[in-house]
Formats: C-alpha cells, structure tokens, sequence
C-alpha cells in the first residue's frame, strides 16, 4: 500500500533531515530550497497518518514514530547502495559467479593454470568447476547453467561458438616393464592384440574414442578393449594396476602413478595433436567470459592459427 505512494526521495529526504536536525541544514544539502523540502515531509506524514518531527526553536527533533522510520530508511538507502554497487560490479566483471564445464584431461593441467590466471584478475568472482561430457556440456550452455565449456573434438551447434586453446600430442600409457615402454615412440599398429582401456563411444561422430577405432580400422585392426572407463584418470589407474593400454593426450603426463610411463603415438601415423576447445555461447558479450578468453591467451599464448568459430 505505502510502497506505491513513498520512494526513494521522499526517504532520502527524511533522513537528511533528521540528521542536520534542520529542514534549512537539509534543503543545503540536497540543493532544495526549503519550502519544497518542507511539503514533501508533510506529505510523508500524511500518507504514513503519523507524525515525524517535533518543530523545535532552533530545528526539529523525529518522534518516536519518525526515529522508527528514519532507522528503516537508513537501511533501505544503505541496501539501495549496495545493490547498486553489486549491480554496477557484475556489469564490470569485477563481481560474481562463472560456472564452468569441463572434461577428461583438461582438468589435468591446462585449466586449472587458466582459472589461477583468471583468479588473479578476478579475485571477487567464484569459478565453479562442473564435470561434464560434450553433450551435457553443450545443453548445459544451451540452457545457460554453464558459461563456458572445454571440450575436445567439438562439433558446430546452432548459437555456440568456440575456439582452439591448446594442441596436444597423443601418447599411450603403458606399464613401465612394458615391451614398447623403451621406443622413442610408437606406431597405432604396434597395439595390435595388445590390451586396451578405452572411454565410451560419442553419441555423435567425432569423440577420442571415436577417432581411435576409425584408425584402428583404417588399419584392419580390431582393437583388444578388455576395459571402458569414463575418464583419463581412471584409464592411468588401470593401467598401473596392469590391467592394459591406454590413449591419452599430453597433459595426462601430469598423472605420474607407479609403473605407469607414456609413450608418445608416431606423427605420421595420425594427426599429431588434438585441439582442446573453449565453447561458449555466440555474441555472448559479458565481460566475465572476455576475462576468462584473456587468461587463456595469458596462459597458452596467441597461436597463429588459433581460430575463433
């Protein structure tokens, strides 16, 4: 009922009043000549049924009734600031949350040194982590749950864009006593019968595992899966306990497990790296993910043919 009659002036008005105890002290320093200033906390009285202020010889003193507003009022200003300030700050980037998606061995090494850069800049704003694959990833933007996400392999999708942060060989992990755990490196036909750990199978095309049986079968190799898992640790893990292989991607050296050596794959037998990518959604323009694109570049430099798509 009152909050459509009395807004923020009429608040600010009162307050200022009570504390030069004055209408002539108030009206100096809101810049209003005192007539006015005086109407308007005559109209506060009239809507409120009340009265505010004691008229004094030398000034005027609140009621009880107006002490009682003029602490309210102290508080909605303050809070009003405060929003404001808040509001003004995320607007900047200098203030808030960034959700981020992220998967498999981005998480190794390359993204957390890009959210410590981030962090540097940004020491107010929270970067929360969120494990996912492409396709949660991709629906998590979608539906603005994430801000960003990391990915390999990536596919085009209506109203996202990315851009390549970093190229990684690929490498296998072997058991140190291995019979291949000694090459310089080594061919995709050299695993032929030996025991593989592999990840899933993307929904769609594209996926590392995906690429590992293309290739594979343009070799006329069916690949020994004797285990799938859902991440490159857990590949590691398997392969210190001996259970076999697996493919990963340079940063999984990071993963330093007892009896575990990499191993990296021949250039010429496949594509020598693997791009991870940065996804976010198209013409998003906060300044919180231009941050975030800015400590990528910090972090991995401006490659030549780093492509923004």
């Amino acid at each position: 009922m009152f909050a459509n009659r009395i807004d923020i002036r009429h608040l600010r008005y009162f307050v200022e009043t009570v504390r030069h105890g004055s209408i002539r002290g108030a009206s100096q320093e809101l810049h209003l000549s005192q007539p006015p200033l005086t109407r308007q906390i005559q109209y506060l009285e009239e809507v409120l049924g009340v009265s505010l202020l004691v008229r004094k010889r030398h000034g005027v003193e609140p009621t009880a009734a107006g002490q009682a507003l003029y602490t309210e009022a102290v508080n909605i200003l303050n809070l009003v600031e405060q929003a404001c300030a808040t509001t003004q700050l995320i607007g900047q980037g200098a203030l808030g949350r960034l959700d981020v998606g992220v998967f498999g061995s981005a998480v190794l090494d390359i993204v957390p040194r890009i959210v410590l850069e981030f962090r540097k800049r940004y020491p107010n704003v929270e970067v929360v982590l969120h494990n996912m694959d492409r396709d949660t990833q991709v629906k998590a933007l979608q539906e603005r749950r994430i801000a960003i996400g990391f990915n390999r392999f990536f596919l085009e999708y209506p109203g996202l864009q990315w851009e390549s942060v970093v190229h990684e060989p690929m490498i296998i992990a072997m058991p140190r006593h291995h019979r291949l755990a000694g090459r310089a490196s080594i061919a995709l036909s050299d695993l032929a019968g030996e025991p593989m750990i592999f990840y899933p199978r993307a929904s769609q095309s594209g996926g590392f595992s995906n690429f590992l049986l293309r290739a594979f079968h343009d070799l006329n190799i069916e690949p020994n899966v004797v285990q799938t898992v859902d991440d490159v640790v857990t590949a590691v893990a398997f392969v210190s306990s001996g259970v076999g292989l697996a493919a990963a991607v340079e940063s999984a050296r990071t993963l330093q497990l007892p009896d575990v050596v990499y191993v990296p794959l021949a250039e010429d037998d496949g594509p020598a790296a693997f791009d991870l990518c940065m996804i976010c959604r198209s013409g998003d323009e906060s300044p919180l993910i231009e941050g975030f694109r800015q400590a990528v570049k910090t972090v991995t430099g401006p490659p030549a043919d780093r492509g923004l798509r």
